[in-house]
């Protein structure tokens, strides 16, 4: 095994690791917050389905490609690549949508009450629920056509017009479908993307207009500006890795064959965001935070007491 496929398994396998772990942890920690509060606030419910998302696309998509760069070949059969690149489409859809409903729903929550915003504000919670459903379906009907050009590797050889997975082939038949594809999801995202620019730029004006104010979004509702910088960190966070995901993506798509390479680097790069995001929200979430360190201390005696009875 040389120092390549070294340093890229180790890099696989740490992201993967790292990133399953944080969004797991976020997960029970609002598991928690259920368990005691009996509820959880609109935008904690759009976090949580968020760190939902980001842990689909490490278990579905960071294990098996882990496993092939460290050398492991034949891991799926064509149902198993099916149900693995379908899944992992329809996760990362999920997150590239729900990072933009947040953006979108914070920026409604901190604008000025005007009478035309007074009724919006108002039914946003009982919004968010059917958001969630919506989208789960939208993205569930738009890459149904996943599964009919995902197969599994039958030999070294890699036919024109291929998205080459290294555990999965994505056959596109040929090479005016294949740049369609791309075409059309990189449309979409993009798409998605502006919206997230608009309402966190929004979001950034609002706090700027108001930091010069006596009465300001900052001292009145600290909360809520709070809130409104970690939805934007997390914008900026997701438009970062997402450029340099698609600079990779476009680079591909002039490509009749793309090396396996050049396929990790777009994969591991779309996965950072996955990986990094339940670590801000750790790290700026005061309730989440709360949890995690209320467990950690309850933990602690415990330790302490097995220790002393042995």
């Amino acid at each position: 095994m040389d120092l390549c496929v070294t340093v890229r398994g180790v890099s696989f396998l740490l992201q993967t690791g790292i990133g399953i772990l944080g969004n797991t942890v976020v997960q029970l920690a609002y598991a928690n917050i259920v368990y005691t509060d009996r509820k959880l606030l609109p935008v904690d419910m759009i976090l949580c389905h968020l760190a939902l998302a980001n842990l689909m696309i490490l278990m579905i998509r960071g294990v098996p490609q882990t496993m092939t760069v460290f050398g492991l070949t034949n891991l799926l059969d064509d149902p198993g690549c099916k149900m693995v690149i379908y899944g992992y489409r329809v996760g990362r859809a999920l997150s590239i949508c729900i990072t933009c409903m947040l953006s979108v729903f914070q920026a409604v929550t901190i604008a000025p009450a005007r009478p035309c915003l007074s009724r919006l504000k108002s039914s946003l919670p009982s919004v968010v629920l059917p958001t969630f459903a919506g989208l789960w379906f939208l993205n569930i009907v738009i890459y149904f056509p996943a599964l009919l050009f995902s197969t599994a590797p039958r030999n070294s050889t890699i036919p024109v017009s291929t998205l080459n997975l290294g555990f999965c082939l994505m056959d596109f038949r040929n090479n005016m479908l294949y740049i369609l594809q791309g075409v059309i999801v990189s449309g979409r995202d993009f798409s998605v993307v502006a919206m997230m620019l608009v309402s966190s730029g929004y979001i950034l004006l609002l706090l700027h207009r108001h930091s010069h104010q006596v009465r300001g979004v900052r001292r009145s509702h600290p909360a809520e500006t709070r809130a409104a910088r970690t939805v934007v960190t997390l914008v900026v966070l997701y438009v970062f890795f997402f450029g340099i995901d698609n600079m990779i993506w476009i680079y591909m798509l002039t490509q009749a064959k793309v090396s396996p390479v050049v396929a990790d680097m777009r994969v591991f790069c779309s996965s950072c965001y996955a990986f990094l995001s339940p670590y801000f929200i750790i790290s700026s979430n005061k309730k989440v935070k709360a949890r995690i360190v209320c467990v950690a201390e309850q933990d602690q005696p415990a330790s302490m007491d097995t220790q002393e009875s042995k």
